[in-house]
């Protein structure tokens, strides 16, 4: 299984909604069957030989959902990373975080300093959460750090600009959206340029191990080619 595994895979978790409307709960349940569904996959994407596995856990564009939904949210975020902070140590996983930081709340935030400082020499993975994030935004954001440290931009490579993007991590190989949606929605643009992408209807708290091989074996009979021909 191991060969020829994407060493970066981004996940667009989408569907935690209706797979509760579904089956007459509210949103709510939705997303925290998807955060226990989550917890278990990630140990089975790293066990696979992925290295880097970046999700996107809420953009910038959803705090414009109802306010309950979004307050429900951020306290799973808060609950989920002190729950998790134990297993990311025993498993050597470092989590990062890409995003900006308003209007984050103080409590989501401290969390989100206090799991990146614990697993910060953690070297069995990198675990990539897009919390208030959009493409867009890094893009702006990674302009204004290069202006506002003077760097000359006569010679500025697409790898270096990289180095300025919220984290500094390795393409996405693989980008899988869940609920049978075919767009991006802002999610790490820069970094999946080269991306092979896989679209499943399958709803983000159902999609499994056994989805994410079928996911695997769509990507091992890909011809990349990077813009060359062969």
């Amino acid at each position: 299984m191991k060969e020829m595994m994407p060493k970066h895979v981004g996940i667009i978790m989408d569907g935690n909604g209706r797979w509760a409307k579904k089956r007459f709960l509210p949103r709510s349940m939705g997303h925290k069957a998807g955060s226990e569904n989550l917890r278990t996959l990630c140990q089975y994407i790293y066990d696979c030989g992925v290295e880097v596995l970046s999700v996107y856990a809420f953009s910038t564009e959803n705090f414009k959902r109802e306010q309950q939904e979004v307050d429900y949210l951020m306290n799973l975020f808060v609950s989920k990373f002190e729950e998790e902070l134990i297993e990311f140590q025993e498993k050597n996983v470092k989590v990062v975080f890409s995003g900006r930081k308003e209007p984050l709340s103080d409590d989501v935030w401290n969390a989100m300093q206090k799991i990146t400082e614990a697993t910060k020499d953690n070297t069995a993975g990198i675990f990539n959460v897009c919390l208030n994030y959009g493409g867009q935004y890094e893009v702006v954001d990674a302009v204004k750090k290069i202006v506002e440290n003077n760097i000359d931009v006569t010679n500025l490579t697409p790898e270096e600009f990289q180095h300025y993007l919220y984290q500094d991590l390795p393409p996405i190989d693989l980008l899988i959206r869940t609920s049978g949606e075919y767009r991006l929605s802002n999610f790490m643009m820069y970094q999946a340029s080269y991306a092979e992408f896989y679209f499943t209807d399958t709803y983000f708290p159902d999609f499994d191990a056994k989805e994410f091989d079928k996911a695997i074996l769509a990507y091992q009979n890909r011809d990349r080619r990077f813009g060359g021909t062969k």
